[in-house]
């Protein structure tokens, strides 16, 4: 345990980075980039500028839903284990 939280003091333990990717999420990655791709080609002026706003609100609003999800499963992760290191067995 000491060394699981000495590697996280020194910031060697990323969780957000370690993400496996199942080979259908690999495949809606494609099919995202492609029809971004495809969108972001046929737009021009203002609506590309507004198209590029909404592409970064978007990424903004993942990345905080994504910290909420870590947070809140770690939270329920520390209190299975508090849970089982503090009940008895009956």
């Amino acid at each position: 345990m000491a060394n699981i939280l000495e590697e996280l003091w020194r910031g060697n333990v990323v969780p957000y980075g370690s993400v496996r990717h199942t080979s259908e999420m690999t495949q809606l990655m494609g099919y995202i980039a492609r029809h971004h791709e495809k969108l972001t080609s046929n737009l021009t002026g203002e609506l590309k500028e507004t198209f590029e706003k909404l592409d970064d609100c978007w990424n903004e609003y993942a990345e905080l839903c994504d910290r909420e999800v870590f947070i809140q499963a770690f939270r329920l992760g520390m209190q299975i284990a508090i849970a089982a290191m503090t009940e008895r067995d009956e």
